[in-house]
């Protein structure tokens, strides 16, 4: 089954182009299901797409694993998971989970991680080992570098896009793709 992560800054189209390529994997009597955390936002695409809509009570890791189990139970062949950023930076993800962990343990971030890694892991084998096919959304955050400059001191400097997600996430899809504002300009003139 297809393992798809579209990436991208916001308005690049990442939520359309899931859609798009979701209903074309599921062809004309397949089910598309869409897990939403980022406040219904997908709605604004149903007067174009067919999809099932399940908004996201939370963005705790477990409730992802949750709903893709249910999507697999429910029978639904392409799964649009919009947006997995939500699950490492949103209020109860990943990021939230490690500090307040690390609260309870004096800030001892190490213990804490040791406790949220398992559950991130899961998440991704979750998506890895879904029935149906899965298509991600991660928004996008500026990339850097440090480098030595010409007067010997350190500096970053900018080296492109990269999604809000565990460092690494995008080697655990079949595909991967960064998205650019250009997309967005184009779905204004249709």
């Amino acid at each position: 089954k297809m393992r798809m992560a579209l990436s991208g800054p916001s308005g690049a189209g990442k939520t359309f182009t899931a859609l798009e390529i979701a209903t074309g994997l599921a062809g004309p009597g397949g089910n598309v299901g869409l897990l939403d955390s980022d406040e219904h936002s997908a709605n604004i695409y149903a007067n174009r797409f067919r999809f099932y809509h399940e908004p996201l009570p939370d963005t705790n890791p477990a409730t992802y694993i949750k709903k893709i189990q249910e999507a697999d139970e429910a029978g639904i062949d392409v799964l649009v998971i919009d947006s997995l950023s939500h699950a490492w930076n949103g209020k109860e993800g990943a990021l939230a989970m490690v500090d307040a962990a690390s609260k309870r343990t004096q800030g001892n971030k190490f213990v804490a991680w040791a406790d949220v890694t398992p559950l991130q892991n899961a998440l991704i084998d979750a998506i890895k080992h879904a029935k149906c096919h899965v298509i991600v959304t991660m928004r996008a955050k500026m990339e850097y570098i440090l480098e030595a400059g010409p007067n010997g001191k350190t500096a970053p400097r900018k080296v492109g896009l990269g999604p809000i997600q565990r460092d690494g996430i995008e080697y655990e899809f079949n595909f991967f793709a960064m998205l650019d504002e250009v997309f967005d300009k184009r779905l204004e003139r249709e």
